[in-house]
């Protein structure tokens, strides 16, 4: 298993990575590599790039809306991109990119302390899930 995470947004993204790498310890997968990229919008390709050396890859990333429509544009290409890298490739991959309007909402589906949910932990095991359904 792989996990690419961002680097905009470290902070709510760490915890993401956090939730990811506990859901492999869970399933008794040891040492999964973490790579890092810049934002949301080089996660397709670097899947892609992923996806030949993993059973499963995890895409972690928190895009928070800001004042521009940008916000939308960088959301629909990191989640159509996603989908299609898991298609184009039969590479199961989990897709951890929180998509939301506040900073708040973002830590609250980070899995950190007081969040009430762990969207790192859930694409985690989604992937693994469907890694496991490969003939």
């Amino acid at each position: 298993m792989a996990v690419l995470a961002t680097r905009w947004n470290a902070d709510i993204v760490e915890l993401l990575v956090d939730g990811a790498l506990r859901a492999a310890r869970d399933e008794g997968i040891e040492d999964p590599r973490v790579h890092y990229v810049d934002g949301a919008l080089e996660l397709p390709l670097a899947a892609a790039r992923l996806a030949g050396t993993a059973d499963a890859v995890v895409a972690l990333g928190a895009v928070i809306e800001g004042e521009t429509p940008h916000f939308e544009h960088v959301c629909r290409f990191a989640v159509d991109g996603l989908g299609r890298v898991g298609l184009d490739t039969d590479t199961a991959i989990g897709n951890g990119v929180l998509t939301c309007h506040t900073r708040e909402q973002a830590l609250a589906r980070s899995g950190g302390e007081g969040a009430s949910e762990d969207k790192g932990y859930e694409a985690a095991r989604a992937a693994i899930d469907l890694a496991g359904l490969r003939p």
